[in-house]
């Protein structure tokens, strides 16, 4: 890692110095010459970058899902199709549980089975208000307009798509969220009190490291049978959150899950518990979202999605 950040200081024109002292520790150095920037317009803070946004397009015509997803990667955005509401819903459960959320869902009225205000509906009892949600369709939709806001529907489209009208009507529904949630309560994470179920002590530590980092108190277990224990043993609600790693000696993670779901206490089917794993295909979310898990974090394990989870779950 350091050789790596020498060769990218250097490439800067910068350089990489270095203060140790045995028993103390390490502290480094980098100077780097900038350039002046450009002042940047704040009311341009905010303004949606196409290439950073992840997009669902639901549409059981196969044509229509096409066109769409040809519209809108031309402009940079990275989208995902599929052909009904069911399959909607399970691709957003499956990108929920690993805090990777959609930026804009598009979801046709008229579909057979399951229409797009009642797809939308469920997908809203999912993510929240983290997604914005547009309904797309060659009818008029005044019939179902009120309807359509009620089970979370941010605004309509007309077909066909153009990458423009996408994007204006996406800037319009992330302005209402962003003035929907001010003055929102942050969740404050210290003295929270986590169980980590952890079998490699490196990776055990440095979870620890970042989580007291915010206040809170880490018991460190090394495998899922210590993890039943220690929750069994614990009083109700002392507890606040279950960190758990799925491949552990003596009892995994899924069947340690499992059982704690299935103990006789009032905190048993409420406390959270978070898998962190290697194992990142969705057959594994599934697997975890089976036996009771609120989420699934795959290693290394990104920061500000462990806070992010960790703040929306606990209470």
């Amino acid at each position: 890692g350091l050789a790596i950040t020498k060769n990218i200081v250097e490439m800067m024109n910068g350089n990489i110095e270095e203060e140790s002292e045995k028993g103390k520790g390490t502290v480094f150095i980098v100077t780097i010459t900038l350039a002046e920037a450009e002042e940047k317009d704040i009311e341009n803070e905010h303004d949606i970058k196409p290439y950073d946004m992840a997009v669902l397009v639901v549409d059981d015509d196969p044509i229509a899902c096409e066109h769409a997803r040809l519209v809108l990667e031309k402009t940079g955005m990275k989208c995902e199709t599929c052909l009904s509401g069911a399959e909607a819903i399970e691709k957003v459960r499956l990108r929920h549980a690993r805090r990777e959320k959609y930026d804009l869902i598009l979801v046709d009225l008229k579909m057979p089975e399951m229409d797009g205000v009642e797809t939308a509906k469920r997908i809203r009892e999912i993510v929240g208000r983290e997604s914005a949600i547009i309904i797309i369709t060659a009818y008029k939709w005044d019939d179902v307009l009120d309807e359509a806001e009620e089970a979370g529907v941010d605004s309509f489209i007309a077909k066909p798509l153009f990458a423009n009208n996408v994007l204006d009507e996406f800037q319009s529904a992330y302005r209402k969220r962003k003035t929907s949630v001010v003055g929102k309560r942050e969740v404050d994470l210290s003295g929270r009190h986590v169980l980590l179920a952890e079998d490699v002590q490196i990776n055990a530590e440095i979870i620890k490291m970042l989580l007291t980092s915010k206040g809170m108190t880490v018991e460190h277990v090394q495998n899922g049978a210590e993890a039943v224990k220690a929750f069994k043993e614990s009083e109700t609600g002392y507890y606040d959150v279950i960190l758990m790693d799925i491949r552990m000696p003596e009892m995994d993670g899924l069947e340690a899950t499992t059982l704690i779901r299935a103990l006789e206490r009032e905190d048993a089917e409420s406390i959270p518990i978070v898998a962190l794993t290697a194992n990142a295909f969705d057959e594994d979310v599934q697997r975890s979202l089976q036996v009771g898990m609120n989420a699934h974090l795959s290693k290394p394990i990104d920061n500000e999605s462990l806070f992010a989870t960790l703040e929306s779950l606990v209470k």
